[in-house]
């Protein structure tokens, strides 16, 4: 339980009079990357009878909620130095307005 008139732990004030942005970060695997827990997917789909999937290539999506004013430099930066292997993975950012 929160503190009289405070919020939870991770939750944004609600006096907050800066407007908060979301960014979601999806990041694949690049092309020629073995994808391991792709394969096995794959072979549960098959296992179930799902026959109509060809390939199937996992990632993941990580959602940010940024203050405002944090620039696509920025949010590129944190994908380069820790969100995604580039070596071994590309990302792809969409911004969006907190509703």
């Amino acid at each position: 339980m929160p503190p009289e008139g405070g919020a939870a732990i991770g939750q944004p004030q609600s006096d907050d009079k800066a407007q908060l942005m979301k960014a979601r970060v999806f990041i694949t695997l690049k092309n020629g990357v073995l994808d391991p827990q792709g394969k096995a997917i794959h072979h549960a789909l098959e296992g179930l009878g799902f026959s109509g999937v060809n390939d199937v290539r996992a990632g993941k999506m990580i959602e940010l909620d940024l203050a405002e004013g944090t620039s696509d430099d920025e949010i590129e930066d944190m994908c380069r130095q820790l969100l995604a292997n580039t070596v071994i993975e590309n990302f792809r950012i969409e911004r969006s307005e907190n509703a």
